[in-house]
């Protein structure tokens, strides 16, 4: 990396760790347990809007997985979504009315808060439609990947997102609140996904899976991204560049064997495509503050009518990390 190169880049996570520090003045605390974080605790770290049918089953799910205080920013729920989280005795709240676009769509918040909170901690930056899966996660906490991942000197773990969805058409599917939404959405794309390498600052770049066919089969390129770095060894001065997708510095990025082999990696399970999926499709193209004003909730709307039937004779139903990991979209590396 060049001279110039490396002091752009640099320039670039100080602007965006001072921007956050500003941004950071539109959060109010509303419920603060922090003072209970331990030194070694495993944090969480997650923005929210209207999601009160999710999030009962979003606590349960991480609190099995070993999470132990979770950080959540609440923008501008019109739902008991707030109250529930307020209730919860391992979770601190904060609210903010702010636009979400004019934070970079929640990573400036997220940002102030990992500056503050993160420091030294193995920190997960999820979505509440996000489940993180990784090799052994049947068996073993997050925890032991925390600690197998510093015994192996490595900061970032990387995981592919991987989209959820029932079979038949999404809207008439049925969900309850404090429900496993696998139960309904439990298939999901084994192929057709495209990696390239971000050239600047090395992370893999994927897309493809069911709304790259369903969505976007006619502008491919401006399907979502599936790369993530949801799990960090947090230090003051790291930052999300573009959600969670790649950050800086930029060796935090390289969560893949660069020499031909497998690096251990996960998945996110994502539960989207539930019967919420048509109406929030409308809402947030209608808001227009997520990236690009909302260009991707502006194109599930315009199929909202058509009610997407997103399985097809490739799908391929969910059982087990095991199974991902045969399909070659995750990996356990020299994790045994």
């Amino acid at each position: 990396m060049g001279i110039w190169t490396s002091y752009r880049l640099r320039w670039q996570r100080k602007r965006w760790r001072a921007r956050a520090l500003r941004k950071g003045r539109e959060l109010k605390a509303v419920t603060d347990r922090t003072g209970q974080i331990a030194p070694d605790d495993i944090l969480l770290f997650c923005t929210f809007r209207n999601e009160d049918v999710r999030l009962p089953f979003f606590f349960d799910y991480y609190r099995k997985l070993g999470i132990n205080h979770f950080l959540m920013i609440d923008n501008g729920s019109e739902d008991a979504g707030r109250a529930f989280a307020m209730q919860q005795p391992d979770v601190s709240v904060w609210s903010t009315d702010a636009p979400y676009g004019e934070a970079r769509y929640g990573v400036d918040w997220l940002t102030y808060l990992q500056g503050k909170y993160a420091d030294g901690h193995w920190a997960l930056t999820v979505d509440v439609d996000e489940f993180f899966v990784y090799p052994f996660c049947d068996t073993r906490p997050i925890r032991a990947l925390a600690d197998w991942l510093d015994a192996s000197e490595v900061r970032s773990f990387g995981a592919m997102l991987l989209d959820m969805y029932p079979k038949g058409p999404v809207g008439q599917t049925s969900y309850t609140r404090g429900n496993d939404p696998f139960e309904t959405a439990s298939w999901f794309d084994p192929g057709n996904y495209v990696m390239s390498q971000n050239k600047l600052l090395k992370n893999l770049w994927i897309q493809g899976g069911p709304r790259a066919r369903s969505f976007f089969a006619s502008k491919p390129k401006q399907a979502p991204a599936l790369n993530k770095i949801p799990f960090v060894k947090w230090r003051k001065p790291y930052a999300y560049v573009s959600s969670t997708h790649m950050m800086l510095p930029r060796g935090l990025n390289l969560v893949y064997d660069q020499q031909g082999g497998e690096k251990t990696s996960g998945i996110l399970l994502h539960a989207k495509f539930l019967n919420t999926f048509g109406d929030r499709a409308t809402e947030e193209a209608q808001r227009g503050e997520h990236y690009q004003k909302g260009r991707e909730y502006q194109t599930y709307a315009e199929r909202h009518g058509a009610d997407p039937d997103l399985w097809c004779q490739w799908s391929e139903q969910y059982i087990n990390w095991r199974q991902l990991e045969v399909l070659g979209l995750m990996s356990k590396g020299n994790w045994a």
